[in-house]
């Protein structure tokens, strides 16, 4: 009976020794564990205020290419440097990494410039006492360098910022907006003087550039164009794909009808000051595949002109028009031609945005509703929060377009 409780005694010492042994080594990979993610933590931690700092830099400055050396930070350090992806687009790449406990932590941000077809609606100039009304909806961002004449709420979903201040028809309670993506007043955001310049330099580098005549009759037939410098002239026809293969087609000092199907992703500017520079919709200008249908869709277009883009005023646009594309009007607007006096002409069905310097009109209205002119059917393609047509003109900053960890 002595020699059995010596064994026992003895049998569970060793075991005893034993799981003490397997403990302290748990405990001890317990706490080597949490000092590696709290390591990990702290370095990504410090790797992400690096690229925060680094990220103010270059919101305030596009060209910063500085970076960081070794910058001591909550007991670690963090480095940052820039890269230029495309010189000709100003891509940049900022890698930031951030160092502490030994564990090294890196992010990488993709910058773009940040372009205005971005916007759902833009304008320097309201054009002078133009209310947004309780039958106005703006779908996508939203900004004026003018007052917000507001009667009866109308309805703005996308973030929508002003220079100036709002103002109301009768007070507050009976006009105030309803911003359900936010308000924010007193942002500058002026438009370009020179926003066409760039398009210009793309389209000789690798675009089609028309020079020489004083009117472009221009129709996207998919991925071709057919262009000619007189109403009954002879079309010509470019393939796209390789007569434009940036993407942008420059027609200098002159005026250009356009219309047709676009297939592809495409700029079409016109300079030009004074009856130049101006464009004019003789009929629909759409996509080859809807946006609004389509999910996988890649057609793109934006329409820019250095003075105004227009509806003509002929039968094809006396019963609705169809516009799929982000419209730029650096010294104008766009509007309809004769918009007080042509027939009633339907809807304007837009799929995209409109950026002008000054608001004009396409119809007027009584309280009867539309005595002539158009009635405004627009919806935001919501592909330019993220994608911009080709050397679209920008706001002269940059903006993230993906952030890697």
């Amino acid at each position: 009976m002595g020699k059995l409780s010596l064994f026992l005694v003895l049998g569970f010492s060793v075991l005893y020794i034993v799981l003490g042994g397997n403990s302290n080594k748990l405990s001890t990979r317990t706490v080597e564990n949490m000092a590696d993610y709290n390591a990990k933590t702290v370095a990504h931690n410090i790797a992400v205020s690096g690229t925060n700092l680094a990220c103010n830099e270059l919101f305030l400055n596009g060209s910063w290419n500085a970076g960081f050396n070794n910058v001591t930070f909550e007991n670690g350090s963090f480095s940052a440097s820039v890269q230029v992806l495309d010189a000709w687009r100003n891509i940049r790449k900022l890698t930031t990494t951030g160092s502490y406990g030994g564990i090294t932590k890196t992010i990488e941000v993709i910058f773009q410039p940040s372009k205005f077809s971005k916007f759902a609606y833009y304008s320097m100039n309201e054009g002078g006492t133009i209310w947004f009304t309780g039958s106005d909806t703006i779908w996508g961002p939203f900004h004026t360098q003018d007052y917000v004449r507001a009667h009866n709420h109308p309805v703005f979903f996308g973030k929508a910022t002003t220079k100036k201040s709002l103002i109301y028809y009768t007070d507050q309670n009976s006009d105030e907006p309803r911003f359900f993506g936010g308000y924010e007043q007193g942002i500058d955001l002026p438009l370009p003087t020179d926003g066409l310049d760039p398009m210009r330099a793309s389209a000789q580098n690798d675009g089609l550039y028309l020079s020489g005549n004083d009117t472009v009759y221009v129709t996207f037939k998919e991925d071709s164009l057919l262009y000619r410098y007189s109403y009954d002239g002879k079309d010509m026809s470019a393939y796209l794909p390789t007569a434009a293969p940036g993407g942008v087609i420059f027609v200098e000092n002159a005026i250009v009808r356009l219309k047709g199907i676009v297939k592809g992703t495409y700029s079409l500017a016109v300079s030009g000051s004074s009856d130049k520079g101006m464009i004019y919709l003789d009929d629909d200008i759409i996509y080859k595949t809807n946006p609004l249908a389509s999910e996988s869709a890649t057609d793109i277009l934006g329409i820019v002109a250095e003075n105004s883009v227009l509806i003509t005023d002929n039968t094809a646009n006396h019963n609705d028009i169809n516009i799929n594309a982000s419209i730029y009007c650096e010294d104008g607007g766009f509007g309809s031609e004769n918009y007080d006096k042509r027939p009633i002409s339907g809807n304007i069905n837009l799929i995209g945005g409109i950026i002008q310097n000054t608001r004009r009109a396409v119809g007027t209205f009584d309280k009867s509703g539309i005595k002539t002119g158009f009635a405004k059917r627009y919806r935001y393609d919501e592909r330019f929060m993220i994608a911009s047509p080709p050397m679209f003109p920008g706001t002269g900053g940059l903006e993230i377009v993906s952030w890697f960890e």
